[in-house]
């Protein structure tokens, strides 16, 4: 297989005009471009759901209507696609703060997702809902319980929320402002309200320590005789923190513009485990557009992840950083699963996980 680590990969630049963001455009006004590949062929496809526990709610807990009852909380959503003939390492796609695992499915513009594409490239692959989030559901019961007077409102943890104009726009790093898109930004942006249709409230402030997505993805990699994790944003070091509960369940860890790599909070001994398993750390272009968070901006995150790396490949791991403006190609944000090329960066990872990773 050709090795699209070396060489140039810039892509065509298509001048943008702002006209493009002056109103909404419908889901039914975005033409699907002709993929030209055969039917997509599954040997299967479902869902299932891992972790969570079995607790005792009140009445009012439940919400008021039926009697106090047992219920499941801190499950983790999973669909899955499995292709036909021989397979290589399943995947699983992890998805940040204020999504779902939608995000990895079809484009908002209409075009294949990584969902699909991962698994016509021979790879079994799951998307996830994580804990609190979309299909995985939330513990409702402290709203409740504020809402009747049994518990104080500081009590209450907070509901997020991504807004378009800011945290979409300027902090994924289509444009530099609210409105102007970067000349050469690979995001679709006659497909800006199609990605606020994909958001959702964010309940991750809900969640107890340690987080309860970190032990649901290492059992999730454990059940599928070992997984690569890929993380999104929010769930950038969700790999690092599963392969650290069972780190011979992770075949490889691929970390996509994380919010944090924890380069100085492992330990000597959390480097050695971690140092075992290959460790792709990916970033796109722009990084210099601030985030609105003091102190985490993203060339902060950019070295703070190539010191996790420095420190891993010190302790004899295999661990890299793709940075596709160093091979000639520019514009992706920081939803490059989304962008216009959001194949041809599938295409490094998967190039990557399929000669760095074992068993890829």
């Amino acid at each position: 297989m050709r090795n699209r680590w070396r060489g140039s990969h810039r892509l065509p630049v298509v001048a943008l005009s702002l006209a493009m963001v002056a109103g909404p455009v419908m889901a039914n006004e975005i033409e699907t471009p002709n993929i030209n590949e055969q039917p997509l062929q599954l040997k299967a496809r479902g869902s299932f759901f891992v972790g969570g526990e079995g607790i005792e709610q009140t009445f009012v807990e439940l919400g008021s209507q039926r009697a106090a009852d047992r219920v499941t909380i801190g499950q983790m959503y999973v669909e899955y696609m499995e292709p036909v003939g021989a397979t290589k390492a399943p995947i699983v796609l992890i998805h940040g703060a204020g999504q779902s695992g939608a995000g990895f499915d079809t484009t908002p513009d209409g075009r294949m997702g990584w969902f699909e594409y991962f698994v016509r490239r021979s790879h079994p692959t799951y998307v996830v809902d994580q804990v609190g989030r979309g299909r995985s559901g939330f513990d409702q019961s402290i709203f409740n319980r504020v809402g009747a007077g049994e518990a104080s409102p500081d009590k209450q943890p907070k509901i997020t929320r991504m807004g378009d104009r800011i945290a979409s726009w300027i902090n994924f790093r289509i444009g530099p402002d609210a409105i102007t898109p970067y000349p050469d930004t690979q995001y679709p942006i006659e497909a800006v309200s199609a990605l606020s249709r994909q958001g959702v409230p964010d309940l991750i402030a809900s969640l107890p320590s340690p987080n309860p997505n970190y032990k649901a993805l290492a059992a999730l990699a454990k059940k599928l005789n070992g997984a690569i994790l890929l993380g999104h944003s929010q769930a950038g070091d969700y790999p690092l923190e599963a392969a650290l509960l069972d780190p011979k369940a992770v075949r490889a860890m691929v970390l996509v513009e994380p919010g944090r790599c924890n380069a100085e909070i492992y330990t000597a001994d959390q480097i050695a485990t971690l140092a075992t398993i290959p460790l792709l750390v990916v970033y796109g272009d722009h990084l210099d557009t601030p985030t609105g968070n003091k102190g985490s901006d993203w060339p902060e995150r950019f070295q703070e992840c190539k010191r996790l790396i420095a420190r891993l490949k010190k302790a004899g791991g295999q661990a890299e950083m793709l940075h596709p403006p160093e091979l000639g190609i520019h514009g992706n944000t920081h939803l490059m699963m989304q962008d216009r090329n959001n194949l041809q960066i599938a295409d490094l990872i998967i190039d990557w996980m399929e000669t760095r990773a074992a068993g890829a």
